[in-house]
C-alpha cells in the first residue's frame, strides 16, 4: 500500500542542504499556516507521493530559489503561492522525466521573521505576530487587546530599513476620519504606543494620582481636581504647582490661591504635562477640630466658627 511521505526542502544562500529526514507527526501538526505568497527564508514542506528518496528539510533561499535533489536547476519559489509552487514542482519533475505523474503538496511550516509585526508599549498585551493576508494598524492594535489607560496621543510605526518612525495621531486613527492613517503592515514593522505624559496630583485630595495628557487639550487646576474627585477635608487656602524649569534645573514653585479658584473668585490656572499639583493639609485646622471633638463641641456652630477663625 502506498503511503504519503512528507519531504521538506530548504537551502541557504549557498544552495546548501540544511538538513534531511522524514517529517515526524510534530512537524506535520504545525504545518497549518494560512497560505500566502512565499518569501525568502520561509520554511516549506514539499510532499511527493510515494517518493521517500526525496526526503529532506531545508528553507527557501534568501535569493528566492529552492534546489530539489533530482532537478538540474534551482526553482524559483518567492512570489508563488504554495499551490502554484506545487504545479511548478510537478511540471519540473515531469519535464526532466523523473516522475510520470507526480503528486506534490507544498505546505507552509514557518514564515520568516521579517514578516512579523511587534506591538509594544501602552497596550494591554504586547506581542509579536506573523503577517498573514492583509493586516492594518488597527488590526495590530486589536491583536494587542487595545490601548492601556496610560496610552499617549500618538503611535509610532517603524518599518524595516527606515530609520524614521511614522507618527500617527491615535484619536484621528480611532475616529476613522482619515482612512490613510490605518496603514497596511507588510511585516517587519515595530509598532510602539508610548506612555502619555502626565500631570501629578498629590497631597490632600481624595484620590492622588497621575492624570494622562493625551489629546493636547487644555488642563487646568479645576479640571484636574475633578479627575481626582476634589480636595479632601482640611485643605489649605493655597496650593502649589511644581513645574520643570529645564534639564538640570530645580523645579519652579508656583503658589496658587486654591480657595479663591474653587469659589470662582479667581481665574482657573492652566496645568501642563509633567506638572505636579500639591495640595497641603491644613494641620492647624485638623488639630483644632480634633480638640473640639474631644470636648463634645465638634458639631456645634460655635465649633465651626472657632475652626474657621483659626485658619483664616
Amino acid at each position: 500500500m502506498k503511503t504519503v511521505i512528507a519531504i521538506c526542502f530548504a537551502i541557504g544562500a549557498a544552495w546548501g542542504q540544511v538538513g534531511s529526514g522524514v517529517l515526524d507527526s510534530t512537524v506535520a501538526s504545525v504545518a497549518n499556516l494560512p497560505a500566502q505568497k512565499i518569501q525568502g527564508n520561509d520554511l516549506i514542506a514539499v510532499s511527493v507521493y510515494d517518493e521517500p528518496a526525496l526526503t529532506r528539510t531545508v528553507r527557501v533561499g534568501a535569493d528566492g530559489y529552492i534546489r530539489l535533489p533530482m532537478l538540474p536547476a534551482p526553482m524559483q519559489a518567492v512570489g508563488l503561492l504554495p499551490a502554484e509552487l506545487e504545479i511548478a514542482i510537478a511540471g519540473a519533475l515531469q519535464k526532466n522525466e523523473i516522475l510520470v505523474k507526480p503528486i506534490v503538496t507544498v505546505t507552509m511550516l514557518e514564515y520568516n521573521s521579517t514578516r512579523t509585526v511587534s506591538v509594544m508599549g501602552a497596550v494591554h498585551k504586547p506581542l509579536t505576530f506573523p503577517v498573514i493576508g492583509t493586516v492594518k494598524l488597527l488590526d495590530a492594535l486589536a491583536k494587542a487587546e487595545g490601548l492601556s489607560d496610560g496610552a499617549g496621543p500618538s503611535v509610532l510605526v517603524t518599518r524595516p530599513g527606515d530609520d524614521k518612525s511614522q507618527l500617527i495621531n491615535l484619536q484621528q486613527l480611532l475616529d476613522g476620519a482619515d482612512l490613510s492613517l490605518n496603514v497596511v503592515l507588510h511585516g517587519g514593522e515595530d509598532i510602539r504606543v508610548p506612555e502619555a505624559r502626565k500631570i501629578y496630583v498629590v497631597g490632600n485630595v481624595k484620590k492622588p494620582g497621575a492624570i494622562p495628557v493625551r489629546d493636547g487639550s487644555e488642563n487646568t487646576v479645576l479640571k484636574v481636581l475633578s479627575m481626582v474627585e476634589g480636595v479632601a477635608p482640611y485643605a489649605t487656602k493655597q496650593a502649589y504647582i511644581y513645574r520643570s524649569a529645564g534639564e538640570g534645573q530645580p523645579r519652579q514653585e508656583i503658589t496658587i490661591e486654591l480657595s479663591k479658584i474653587l469659589k470662582r473668585k479667581m481665574p482657573d490656572v492652566p496645568l501642563f504635562a509633567d506638572d505636579l499639583l500639591y495640595v497641603p493639609d491644613a494641620t492647624g485646622k485638623r488639630a483644632a477640630l480634633t480638640s473640639l471633638e474631644k470636648t463634645g463641641l465638634a458639631g456645634t456652630s460655635i465649633a465651626a466658627a472657632l475652626v474657621y477663625a483659626g485658619v483664616h
